[in-house]
């Protein structure tokens, strides 16, 4: 059965027939970029030119920014990795839901949720957000936020 994995670091998408790289359990990395580990895909999923990626821990956590994710917030990574995605990047959804917190809780892909993004020091801007759940063991969240005109 093959895989499809996405890069969070290039957006690549890539498909694959074993989740881990050679006899070890080792998640697959990036072979465009290098970037350390995938996020796999049920379905495939082509991210617009101009989203930003950012990838979570279990807690909500940033712990990498992709393409894109300085463009849209103006942060640099050492600004962002350690704290909580949602206050960092000021995420407002429609009717005030947590997509975040449903995501990393009951492992679902939530996807083209209405989102404002309020990144410190910026402007509010509109985006749409997808929210996919790691499947490992670790858990964590791949969030992608395609800026809306």
């Amino acid at each position: 059965m093959a895989h499809l994995f996405i890069c969070p670091n290039c957006g690549n998408r890539t498909t694959a027939n074993e989740r881990t790289s050679g006899f070890r359990n080792v998640p697959k990395g990036c072979s465009k970029c290098g970037f350390g580990f995938l996020f796999e895909l049920l379905d495939d999923y082509y991210p617009a030119p101009n989203a930003a990626f950012f990838v979570c821990d279990k807690e909500g956590r940033i712990i990498g920014c992709g393409r894109g994710s300085r463009e849209l917030t103006g942060l640099s990574d050492e600004k962002v990795i350690g704290r909580p995605v949602k206050d960092v990047l000021g995420l407002d959804f429609d009717g005030g839901e947590d997509h975040v917190g449903t995501a990393l809780e009951w492992g679902v892909r939530r996807l083209g949720k209405p989102v404002i993004v309020n990144a410190e020091g910026d402007l509010p801007a509109k985006a749409v957000a997808d929210l996919f759940p790691a499947y490992d063991d670790d858990g964590g969240l791949l969030l992608v936020l395609t800026p809306s005109r």
